[in-house]
């Protein structure tokens, strides 16, 4: 499919606020920089880490100076590789400031180390000092993990090793993922991979089906390859997590999202009791849609089949309205990325699958990379993605070393942006059945953010487990795992076809951030308490809300909502989200009893 096929033909990204092209000499002048500053940071600092507070202080500012310059050629790689997969000269890019970034990064090692060998008294009156406010959480969440440090020979081998380790493989499955095709029967043309799933959301059935049966033989085809990929870094995981003395294969993940395990067991097993209400739901869907036994590929077919289509020009006014009349500076932040090109939309052949905000360094700014098919749920889409590029826009503030959020907060702005964007939709498009089929699709929307995403959790706890007692997994027993950990939410209503088995084969968060899915959930029901509080607040919300995204993650999560009057640690405040998941399927009920 051309760029043509799309209203956002051309509407692509303008990364010349990084360099000017994939031969600029910037990037090599950076990473030469970045390591000569690397080398003299060693020279004036190792052994006299804590010394004092102000010399603690001029560490970390260097500190930070140079991992944003060093990584501002990783960020300007990853992304025209991203937009362009198939060009080799991207894929040289990419590698070689991950590269450099390894040799500059064994100048820089030995600082956490010395840091955390500290003692805690000594620690204490460090970050007392007031000249150290700005940084004082990041050290302190640097001292979460000293229990899994290793010796800095041994760090230094670990980092050496990483680019022909994890991140090799990672790069293998995006660029294989990226260059599928699959033939659709009756279709002339091969398609993407974002081409054959967009065929689940067609309002017609047989098109769902010969799109579902084509990404099944298509990935059937690549499963050896993707199988290998799986079942290597998932033992890769388990071998850090025994180095690094973590005593199960999610601590990794739970002390970078600054979460407690109970808490998001706590999160997963009350999803996982109202699996009820996505069954509600799926038989409402069965008979809206006429069809006795819903099938896997039926589960995102648009209820009406006259959905209006949302050309880009279309999709930029009414996400601008919907953050401007939350915020004059949210929607005038969000009129950037569209004024000055910070977002890729356009479709073309090699670019990578999925959407996403990618942070950049504070120097620059975000950029947003999606596939708009000028379909409603592009719109959402849009809305979500620049709900990140707002909170990463405005949390540059607090420095590169703690502008990134936990996942469990990256998630709030996004989905908060969607359900702003969903709100002006339903004003823009009153029809009875316009209205239930784009409630329908945010209801499915929140079906795959919370129970979706909890599920593929629990598919990944099971996959770990059996991979440390089984060995390497074959593709079939994989498929059993995944089917395993699919059933429960679909119960009876929806039937998983056999093809369906090797779905997990395209998932990208599997392979890149072990763990990652629950913080979906834990953002979505999370912002589904903050709807309720800017309904109950009004415009007394809005500044403290924005100050939350502003300090980005230069303080704890709990404390962050916390100052929004929501307290994440009370088992009892997931029911709150799931109750309004509820509350919006009784809804639909409620308009299909009028239709």
């Amino acid at each position: 499919m051309s760029s043509a096929a799309s209203s956002a033909a051309n509407v692509s990204w303008d990364l010349s606020d990084l360099y000017a092209g994939v031969d600029d000499p910037r990037i090599d002048a950076d990473l030469q920089s970045a390591q000569e500053r690397a080398k003299r940071f060693e020279a004036t600092y190792r052994s006299k880490v804590g010394e004092n507070a102000a010399a603690l202080l001029a560490a970390v500012t260097e500190m930070e100076g140079i991992y944003e310059q060093m990584d501002r050629s990783g960020v300007y790689a990853s992304l025209v590789h991203a937009a362009r997969t198939d060009d080799p000269r991207h894929g040289a890019l990419v590698a070689k400031p991950r590269e450099r970034r390894t040799a500059i990064n064994k100048h820089l090692i030995f600082f956490d180390l010395e840091w955390v060998a500290l003692d805690d008294a000594k620690v204490d009156g460090l970050l007392a000092d007031a000249s150290l406010a700005r940084y004082r959480h990041y050290l302190k969440q640097k001292r979460v993990w000293k229990p899994h440090y290793l010796s800095e020979p041994e760090e230094k081998i670990l980092e050496e090793k990483s680019n022909t380790g994890r991140a090799a493989f990672m790069r293998l499955f995006d660029e294989t993922a990226a260059g599928l095709r699959f033939t659709v029967e009756g279709e002339k043309e091969q398609l993407s991979l974002q081409q054959v799933l967009a065929g689940l959301y067609n309002a017609e059935r047989d098109v769902r089906r010969r799109s579902a049966e084509a990404l099944t033989t298509g990935l059937q085809a690549n499963a050896k390859l993707f199988t290998y990929i799986l079942n290597t870094l998932v033992v890769d995981h388990r071998s850090d997590c025994t180095l690094r003395k973590h005593a199960d294969v999610m601590m990794p993940r739970h002390l970078a999202n600054e979460i407690e395990p109970a808490v998001v067991e706590a999160l997963m097993t009350a999803t996982e009791r109202h699996v009820g209400t996505v069954h509600r739901y799926y038989r409402l869907k069965a008979r809206l849609l006429k069809i006795d036994q819903l099938e896997d590929f039926d589960r995102y077919a648009p209820i009406s089949a006259e959905m209006p289509a949302v050309d880009w020009p279309t999709a930029r006014r009414v996400v601008e309205e919907s953050y401007e009349a939350f915020s004059p500076q949210a929607g005038k932040i969000v009129k950037e990325f569209f004024s000055r090109h910070w977002i890729d939309a356009e479709l073309r052949t090699g670019k990578r699958g999925g959407a996403f905000s990618s942070s950049g360094v504070p120097s620059a700014h975000p950029y947003i990379l999606m596939s708009y098919t000028d379909k409603l749920r592009d719109v959402m889409t849009l809305a979500h993605e620049l709900g990140h590029g707002l909170h990463q826009y405005l949390s540059r503030g607090v420095g590169y070393l703690q502008c990134d959020t936990p996942l469990t907060t990256a998630e709030t702005a996004s989905v908060f942006g969607e359900m702003l964007t969903f709100k002006r939709l339903k004003e823009l498009y009153p029809e009875p059945k316009t209205r239930l089929a784009m409630l329908c699709s945010k209801i499915e929307d929140g079906f795959a953010t919370v129970f979706r995403q909890v599920t593929l959790t629990r598919f990944e706890q099971s996959l770990h487990k059996a991979r440390h007692e089984e060995g390497e997994l074959p593709t079939e027993r994989i498929n059993e795992l995944w089917m395993a950990a699919n059933r429960p939410m679909h119960g009876d209503v929806v039937r998983l076809t056999p093809g369906y088995a090797w779905w997990w084969t395209y998932i990208g968060h599997f392979v890149h951030v072990p763990f990652y899915c629950y913080a979906y959930a834990f953002g979505e029901l999370l912002v589904l308490a903050l709807v309720k509080k800017y309904e109950q607040d009004g415009t007394d919300f809005v500044p403290k809300y924005l100050d939350m995204l502003a300090a980005g993650g230069s303080r704890p999560p709990h404390e962050l909502v916390g100052s929004l009057g929501v307290d994440v640690t009370d088992p009892a405040f997931w029911e709150l989200g799931l109750k309004l998941l509820g509350d919006m399927v009784s809804e639909a009920e409620q308009l299909a009893a009028n239709e």
